[in-house]
């Protein structure tokens, strides 16, 4: 079994359904010969051809609205947006024409395509490059929101994505593309969408996280350990659909609650899960439902160190749960 970073394995999952199904398609800025920026695609023009992994000009809004097209009429595209951050100019036709198409046409059309995206900070790029926009798309009914911690995840959710019937959005957490190896079997695979993981098990505080912030979790759990505080660490691994179940059971065993983000607090995902938790397992809360975020503010260049959330500041919430 080969161990590969979280970036090989979105590699090898996209080899593997190009192989599959000869619909699945791949475009974007630079995904053809270049392989794209962070050479995620590297070689599937080479293997497949230029009319399945092809180049496109840089209009992310001409791009996605290429890839509805496709979709409706029986292909599998899998687009890519070079960082999260220039996803914007594509928002319409994401939420008004992907995200509705089964909708509007009275499930006589599906949408069947994948938008992958690096997101999130660690990489020193400043506000244009570093950007966790997860929660946008989230409050959109018809889109499913994915975004993998492991590169096991990454590839058997990509998997799932690419053969899902309606629009997923995938953010791929930059800062671990090459920082997290992993055994990741050969050939294809299927990690379930909508369905949480037990990243580390606990008996003190539940932290509920996603992408990049599980690591730092983990982090912060060893810090915890050494105080004698145990964390049971919950990947949701998608956003929506979301397994609410797996967060609500932990909570209910450990009594206390840290959501952990590195998007923005004010109506962030993580206000959602506090709310759910807040609302459907009150009785069995000893402390107030916590988070751990970025700040209010554009995403900063030279302070990056201090806007991201950090094992410390995680551990600092966990402390002020138990000790509540």
């Amino acid at each position: 079994m080969p161990t590969l970073t979280l970036l090989q394995a979105v590699n090898s999952a996209l080899m593997d359904e190009m192989a599959e199904d000869e619909n699945v398609v791949v475009l974007g800025e630079d995904v053809g010969l270049n392989g794209g920026v962070f050479r995620a695609t590297e070689g599937l023009q080479a293997k497949y051809g230029e009319n399945r992994c092809f180049d496109t000009p840089l209009a992310e809004s001409g791009i996605i609205g290429t890839a509805v097209g496709m979709a409706v009429y029986g292909l599998r595209p899998v687009p890519e947006i070079q960082f999260s951050d220039f996803i914007y100019p594509a928002f319409d036709q994401i939420v008004s024409e992907a995200a509705k198409m089964r909708y509007r046409s009275g499930g006589e059309f599906t949408c069947p395509m994948v938008i992958r995206t690096p997101s999130g900070g660690g990489i020193r790029g400043g506000h244009y490059h570093s950007q966790s926009p997860e929660a946008y798309f989230a409050h959109t009914p018809g889109l499913k929101v994915v975004m993998p911690a492991t590169p096991y995840d990454a590839k058997g959710l990509l998997i799932s994505a690419i053969r899902d019937d309606d629009p997923v959005l995938f953010f791929e957490p930059k800062r671990i593309y090459r920082s997290i190896k992993q055994d990741v079997p050969e050939g294809a695979y299927e990690v379930p969408i909508g369905k949480a993981r037990v990243a580390r098990e606990g008996t003190d505080c539940t932290v509920v996280t996603w992408g990049a912030m599980v690591e730092t979790c983990e982090k912060a759990a060893k810090q915890a350990e050494e105080k004698g505080i145990s964390m049971e660490i919950i990947d949701l691994r998608s956003l929506v659909p979301l397994d609410e179940e797996a967060f609500l059971e932990s909570v209910r065993k450990t009594g206390r609650c840290v959501v952990a983000s590195e998007a923005p607090r004010i109506c962030g995902f993580a206000s959602e899960v506090a709310a759910i938790v807040s609302e459907k397992a009150i009785e069995s809360l000893e402390a107030p439902v916590l988070r751990v975020t970025g700040f209010d503010t554009p995403f900063p260049y030279s302070l990056e160190h201090v806007y991201m959330p950090d094992a410390k500041r995680v551990l600092a919430a966990v402390e002020h749960a138990v000790n509540f």
